[in-house]
């Protein structure tokens, strides 16, 4: 037996239970008026997952109104790619789905891109709170649209990430590594209480000033941690200044763009670090094993649609 032997990853109709009691857990809601009554007339035997709804009269699955909706693959296929996606530290490939679900390539491809949609959390309360240490840094990776390869990180795309130890991350792709593209986000996603790390980067020096107290460590001089004489409440420890945390939240994006996805233009790459982004959320550090990883995936997949062609599709 393994996890993939559960009945809802084989049978299509186990699999619509299975996301109904993680959508609905109190009972059928119609995605058209919202009515939860308990009347909804049960058409399941007509076909899988079909109900009508006793209120407006119209009928729905629990995939409407989600990123599975109009989905043509089989549910359970589609349960097992969403385990198979939030279980692989370092993601799995379009081309790996397309082998193991026996399902064409752009088929897959389209899937994991809901999926990463259905990861996708656009939390915007502040990090750091409370006095918290975040960690801030950004790194460049693949090319970006329209650059010659030259000497430097003029032509790859720049990602910029915020990290609060012991919690989660937020990183976002951005034009360039300039005071006027960090700073806006960094203002929107920091909270004005946190202790902020950096390295010596300048784009940092006026910003830290806004906040609580700024740290940096000077990578140009191999200094990677520091111990300050600042006590950090409450156990009155020395404060440790390091940007380590990031740079090893970076090493496995990078691991993973390099080594499984290989390729990724920059119009996805939001998408992509939404999926990073999710995984390291949800870790097992944090109490999260992959089986509650791949349930907190399903529950984003409400009110979320991904198009293939035609108005709000996903960009070829």
């Amino acid at each position: 037996m393994s996890v993939l032997s559960k009945p809802y990853f084989h049978d299509e109709a186990e699999a619509f239970r299975h996301l109904e009691s993680v959508l609905w857990p109190e009972g059928p809601v119609c995605p058209h008026c919202g009515s939860v009554s308990g009347k909804h007339y049960d058409l399941r035997k007509t076909r899988l997952g079909l109900r009508k709804c006793s209120d407006c009269r119209k009928q729905f699955t629990v995939k409407v109104g989600t990123v599975f909706e109009s989905a043509h693959i089989p549910l359970n296929k589609m349960l097992q790619a969403v385990y198979l996606m939030t279980s692989s530290k370092k993601g799995i490939s379009a081309h790996q789905l397309h082998r193991v679900l026996e399902v064409q390539y752009k088929t897959a491809w389209f899937l994991a891109h809901r999926i990463r949609e259905a990861m996708r959390d656009g939390s915007m309360s502040p990090l750091g709170g409370n006095g918290g240490t975040v960690e801030v840094d950004e790194t460049y990776i693949g090319r970006a649209e329209g650059t010659e390869v030259g000497p430097g990180t003029y032509h790859k795309n720049a990602v910029l990430a915020l990290i609060e130890r012991g919690g989660s991350v937020r990183s976002f792709h951005v034009d360039g590594a300039k005071v006027s593209e960090v700073a806006p986000i960094v203002r929107a996603n920091l909270a004005r209480e946190a202790k902020m790390m950096t390295d010596e980067s300048s784009i940092y020096t006026k910003l830290g000033k806004e906040f609580a107290m700024h740290q940096t460590v000077n990578h140009a001089d191999k200094e990677y941690v520091r111990r300050t004489n600042v006590r950090q409440l409450p156990k009155g420890e020395p404060m440790v200044v390091t940007t380590n945390t990031i740079e090893g939240y970076f090493s496995i994006f990078k691991r993973g763009m390099k080594g499984v996805y290989q390729h990724c233009s920059e119009k996805h790459l939001h998408r992509y670090l939404a999926e990073f982004d999710f995984r390291y959320n949800q870790r097992i550090a944090l109490g999260v094993d992959d089986k509650n990883r791949a349930g907190k995936a399903l529950l984003g997949i409400s009110g979320k649609r991904l198009k293939y062609k035609g108005p709000d599709s996903l960009p070829a």
